[in-house]
């Protein structure tokens, strides 16, 4: 198993996609601003390239099955630099939810184990649609 060693780059890695999801909220706030919309799209990509390292976002971004959520992430992005921002965040929204979908196990067993809002996740009704999903890998 790969240790994930939090190194100096993988720090500022996620300071930089905290804020680029911080901004990118900001945008769509205040009346989806086509600049803020961009550097929050700007500070994600090169937060997560800068977690993951290069190699392994080249890899994820360009997997087959991860090539329609690459081009309509990237569609979205062009359309909000372009001055589309709803358009191009819809497109984006579509994207993320695409790439980003084998991540959901990973994300489910983090909620169950924080400690006041782990008991809202481990009621029967909300742990079954957890489970259906933790049997499947994390894509990177």
């Amino acid at each position: 198993m790969v240790s994930f060693e939090m190194n100096d780059r993988r720090k500022i890695g996620l300071g930089l996609t905290g804020f680029g999801i911080l901004f990118s909220f900001l945008g769509i706030i205040f009346f989806f601003d086509k600049g803020l919309i961009a550097m929050g799209n700007i500070l994600f990509f090169s937060g997560v390239t800068l977690t993951i390292g290069l190699k392994s976002s080249v890899q994820f971004f360009m997997k087959r099955s991860n090539f329609k959520g690459t081009i309509s992430f990237g569609s979205g992005f062009l359309l909000v630099i372009i001055g589309w921002p709803v358009i191009g965040m819809i497109l984006e929204a579509y994207g993320s939810i695409v790439l980003f979908s084998g991540f959901w196990p990973t994300l489910a067993v983090f909620l169950q184990r924080i400690p006041f809002l782990g008991w809202v996740f481990q009621q029967p009704f909300i742990r079954s649609l957890f489970d259906r999903y933790r049997g499947k890998r994390v894509p990177v």
